[in-house]
């Protein structure tokens, strides 16, 4: 009877082992909140490399903004601002498969690094998400002023 039970427990202990490490994934939606919290974050840290590691080489914006015309914006803003925040709205995550959408209002602000901010905005977003291995990439993002 021990030569059984010690002969289970490599493989008892294996099964536990695989199970632990299934369950320390993120799950999708996780990974792409995670992605977007990131990226609010390198934002407001004028951290460009960061912000931009998880768009796609083939995104497309507003107006037909490629990658890098959006990269050349978002350079722009960060020189004219040396204090930008980024607060977002509740997430509209919908899941298909290796793919996603993700809508929200984020407002924007920007300013001198003062007490106020010296111009804000508050935007509708629609953003459209790729998965490629294990990360999120976006693909598309267009986005409308509410006021």
């Amino acid at each position: 009877m021990q030569t059984r039970a010690s002969a289970l427990l490599p493989a008892l202990f294996a099964l536990m082992l695989a199970l632990l490490i299934g369950c320390s994934h993120e799950a999708p939606e996780t990974a792409l909140r995670n992605t977007i919290a990131s990226m609010q974050k390198a934002a407001e840290t004028h951290d460009t490399d960061a912000l931009f590691e998880p768009i796609a080489e083939d995104f497309s914006g507003s107006e037909g903004m490629d990658r890098k015309a959006f990269q050349r914006y978002v350079t722009f803003v960060g020189m004219r601002h040396k204090s930008v925040g980024v607060s977002l709205g509740p997430l509209d995550v919908k899941m298909f498969g290796d793919r996603a959408t993700v809508k929200f209002t984020a407002a924007i602000t920007g300013g001198a690094g003062g007490l106020l901010p010296e111009q804000a905005q508050v935007y509708d977003i629609d953003t459209g998400w790729r998965l490629e291995g294990n990360d999120w990439k976006l693909i598309s993002a267009h986005w409308k002023p509410q006021l």
